[in-house]
């Protein structure tokens, strides 16, 4: 059957790109940069994206079906070691990047070669994104960044960063920003490891003094990052709701329960019916997802993907604080404290991957990570139901006039 999505020829087009692809680089016996670099130039990598970069112009829908194929072939996966710049940094220089930007960029960021981080959050930034208070002032043909990020997953493995600061502090905050791709190798970039609860350190914090960026690397013209950020905000949480799937939780939980000896306690019987409660929940929401992604895969990315990620964050933790339980006392158990650093983020979420402990203790952040529960709320609120706006005295003053912790 033919998804409504896409047409049989556009389907055609995609499984001759596959074929020849499978033919010219069997993925079994090839390099796997060598072979994404190979899936990038076949239109591939993304496949909404237009022909030369990455794409075929065909609906993004299809991009499912070359994950299956390519995956049952044996094929390496472009976004295991760059998550970040495969589910946001990508989409977000297709649509504001230059054609020199995206001729740059693209290729090095699907094969891997170059890692990408976001540089949004900071410690006086974090819902508020607009308030932050990074700043970059012109200096001829370049910028001089000075500021501080915080939670920046990869940055200490990262070449590039999503980087918005603040170019002009004297209009209104969501106005006077500007988007820049940071250069994470330039001279005045300090990253420093923040220890997680798990006893990883998969964010960071980032320390830019007097970095010198050239004009070239700024996606859209100054006092446009705002809307530019959107762009990356809105693929974050498709990117992040598709990540934290708690189904493979719910999995994970079923096989906690069937291992179980004792089945018919009372302390059973009410584990009993938290997993079929959450069961219900968990499908649900996924045919609810389904809804949402389906704005996805006609081409525009919205702020419907803030309904996944509520969602499937909130039913991660309930559902991995489910597979604690259902251990018993060993729950309370957890192999190591020791700081380590996380070589690569793939999976570092999922339960399948780890402990459920672990996946317990990770997922205390997901309400807060891509935005938080309270800002999607507000999201999904005003720009999907259209309810009236919080009130906002800040929104019109410029921004060094507004009062500062």
């Amino acid at each position: 059957m033919t998804d409504l999505a896409h047409s049989d020829a556009e389907a055609s087009r995609v499984d001759q790109a596959i074929d020849v692809l499978l033919a010219e680089h069997d993925p079994t016996v090839t390099d796997p940069v060598r072979f994404l670099g190979s899936q990038y130039d076949a239109g591939l990598a993304w496949v909404s994206f237009p022909p030369g970069h990455g794409g075929l112009g065909v609906p993004p829908s299809l991009q499912k079906h070359v994950a299956r194929r390519l995956q049952a072939a044996g094929a390496p996966k472009g976004i295991a070691h760059n998550p970040l710049g495969y589910g946001m940094g990508a989409p977000t220089v297709v649509a504001h990047g230059t054609m020199e930007q995206k001729q740059r960029l693209l290729r090095p960021l699907f094969t891997g070669e170059e890692v990408w981080c976001q540089l949004f959050s900071e410690p006086g930034a974090g819902s508020d994104l607009a308030g932050l208070a990074t700043c970059a002032v012109p200096d001829g043909d370049a910028w001089i960044v000075n500021g501080q990020k915080v939670w920046t997953s990869w940055a200490h493995l990262a070449r590039w960063g999503m980087l918005v600061a603040r170019t002009d502090p004297s209009v209104a905050k969501h106005r006077g920003l500007s988007y820049f791709i940071c250069d994470m190798t330039a001279p005045g970039v300090d990253v420093r490891p923040l220890r997680q609860l798990t006893g990883h350190a998969e964010f960071n914090e980032v320390y830019l003094t007097d970095v010198r960026l050239p004009s070239s690397l700024m996606l859209g013209q100054p006092g446009e990052g705002w809307a530019v950020a959107l762009t990356t905000l809105n693929n974050e949480r498709y990117m992040l709701s598709e990540g934290l799937a708690a189904d493979s939780a719910m999995r994970e939980a079923i096989r906690l329960w069937r291992a179980r000896p004792d089945k018919m306690s009372s302390e059973a019987m009410n584990l009993r019916g938290r997993l079929l409660e959450l069961y219900v929940r968990v499908e649900a929401t996924r045919l609810t997802t389904l809804r949402a992604e389906e704005q996805r895969d006609s081409g525009t990315v919205g702020p419907e993907g803030a309904v996944a990620k509520l969602a499937t964050t909130q039913l991660n933790q309930q559902v991995t604080e489910l597979c604690v339980d259902l251990l018993g006392p060993a729950g309370m158990l957890y192999g190591s404290y020791n700081e380590l650093r996380q070589p690569e983020l793939s999976d570092v979420v999922g339960v399948e991957a780890d402990t459920p402990m672990r996946a317990y203790l990770r997922a205390r952040a997901n309400t807060i990570e891509g935005g938080t529960s309270e800002v999607l709320r507000n999201t999904l609120g005003e720009r999907v139901l259209g309810l009236p706006a919080d009130i906002r005295v800040d929104k019109t003053l410029p921004w060094n006039q507004l009062r500062r912790s």
